[in-house]
C-alpha cells in the first residue's frame, strides 16, 4: 500500500512539474539558446512608412537575436491565414497594423487559439461596437498631441514673420470620417485659437481624398471663396493634404512668403519641398517615428515571450518638427537617410 501511495505521489508531482514548465515554454526555450520568432503583419507592404517599420523591427532582431517574419496582410482573410502560417513556423507573437480595425476581436480570438501574444501597432483595434480594445497592447502616434505641436509651430512662424491677425486665414483640409486624422487637425486648430486665433478666420475645407490631389481639391473652394486673404496658415491631417493645399496656393500665385504649410508623416513626402531649390510654402512637417514604431514593438513583444516583461497596454509616440533648416539631421538621426 505504501508503495502504491509513494508511486501515485510521485506521478501527482510529474504531472505538476509539466504544467508548470509548459507555463515556462517560452523562457525555457530562450535559455536552451532556441531563438524566438515573430511575426510583423501590415495592411500596406508597398508604402515607405511600412517597409520602413520592417526595416527597424530586423535590425532589432539582429541586435537582440530574435527572427522577424515579414508579412503583407491586404484582406482579412490573408490576416488570419497568416496567423496560422506564423503558428505552424513556431513564431511565439506578432505586430500588425491591421487592414481593417474592426477584425480587432476576430485577431485576438485567433492568437488565443494558436497561442500567439499580439501587439496592435499604429491602427489601434476596435470591438464590435466601435470602441477601441483596451485589453489589446498597442502601440501607436499621439494623434491630438501631433496636431497641436503643428498648430504651436504655426502661430510661432507666424509671429516670427510678424503678419497681422487680420490679414491672415488658416486653412485646414479634413476628413472627418477618418478618426486619426480628425484628432490631427482638430489639435493643430485647438492650439491656434488657444493662442489668439480667431475661430471665424479658421475654414475647413472636407477632402475626398487622403492624398495631394484630395489637399488641393479642397483647398481651391476655400481659396476661391477668400481671394482678399494675404496670408494663410495651412494645416491638416498628412502631408499630403497639405502639400496639396500649398500646390493651390501656388496655382493662384500666392507667393510663398504669404504661406505657411505644417504637415505631419514621416518625411518622403516633405522632402520634396524641403529639399527642393525654390521657395515653398510647405514649411515644414511634423516627423513621425517609423524607426520607434518598428524597433520597440519588435523589442517589446520580444521581451515579452523571451523574459516574461509584459509591455504597456498603451504607448504613445510624438513627433519632431522637420524644416529646411534641420531636416537632414533629424531624419538621420531616424534612420530615414545616410
Amino acid at each position: 500500500m505504501r508503495r502504491q501511495i509513494a508511486l501515485t505521489t510521485a506521478a501527482l508531482l510529474i504531472c505538476c512539474l509539466a504544467l508548470a514548465g509548459c507555463g515556462k515554454q517560452d523562457q525555457q526555450a530562450s535559455a536552451s539558446g532556441e531563438k524566438v520568432k515573430i511575426g510583423f503583419l501590415v495592411k500596406q507592404p508597398e508604402e515607405k512608412w511600412f517597409q520602413n517599420e520592417w526595416k527597424f523591427a530586423d535590425a532589432a532582431g539582429q541586435a537582440q537575436g530574435f527572427d522577424v517574419v515579414r508579412i503583407g496582410v491586404k484582406d482579412p482573410d490573408k490576416v488570419l491565414s497568416s496567423i496560422d502560417n506564423l503558428a505552424a513556423q513556431g513564431a511565439k507573437g506578432f505586430v500588425i497594423c491591421t487592414p481593417d480595425v474592426r477584425l480587432g476581436p476576430t485577431i485576438v480570438d485567433k492568437a488565443n487559439q494558436r497561442g500567439l501574444k499580439v501587439i496592435a501597432v499604429d491602427d489601434r483595434f476596435v470591438d464590435t461596437d466601435g470602441k477601441p480594445m483596451e485589453n489589446v497592447h498597442y502601440l501607436g502616434i499621439a494623434a491630438d498631441e501631433i496636431g497641436k505641436q503643428a498648430g504651436r509651430a504655426l502661430w510661432t512662424e507666424m509671429q516670427k514673420r510678424g503678419w497681422k491677425i487680420e490679414d491672415t486665414a488658416a486653412l485646414v483640409p479634413t476628413r472627418d470620417e477618418l478618426e486619426t486624422a480628425r484628432k490631427r487637425y482638430e489639435g493643430a486648430i485647438e492650439e491656434l485659437t488657444k493662442a489668439g486665433f480667431p475661430a471665424d478666420r479658421i475654414f475647413r475645407a472636407p477632402q475626398k481624398t487622403t492624398d495631394v490631389q484630395g489637399g488641393r481639391d479642397a483647398a481651391n473652394i476655400v481659396l476661391t471663396q477668400h481671394g482678399d486673404v494675404k496670408h494663410w496658415l495651412i494645416a491638416g491631417m498628412n502631408d499630403e493634404a497639405v502639400q496639396g493645399a500649398v500646390r493651390a496656393t501656388e496655382n493662384r500665385n500666392i507667393s510663398p512668403d504669404n504661406v505657411i504649410g505644417i504637415g505631419i508623416g514621416d518625411g518622403a513626402v516633405a522632402m520634396i519641398d524641403l529639399a527642393a531649390d525654390k521657395p515653398s510654402g510647405f514649411f515644414g512637417s511634423m516627423l513621425i517615428s517609423s524607426k520607434r514604431h518598428g524597433k520597440e514593438t519588435a523589442e517589446m513583444l520580444n521581451k515579452w515571450i523571451k523574459d516574461g516583461v509584459e509591455p504597456p497596454m498603451v504607448t504613445l509616440t510624438d513627433a519632431t518638427l522637420i524644416t529646411r533648416d534641420n531636416y537632414k539631421q533629424v531624419m538621420k538621426d531616424n534612420g530615414l537617410m545616410e
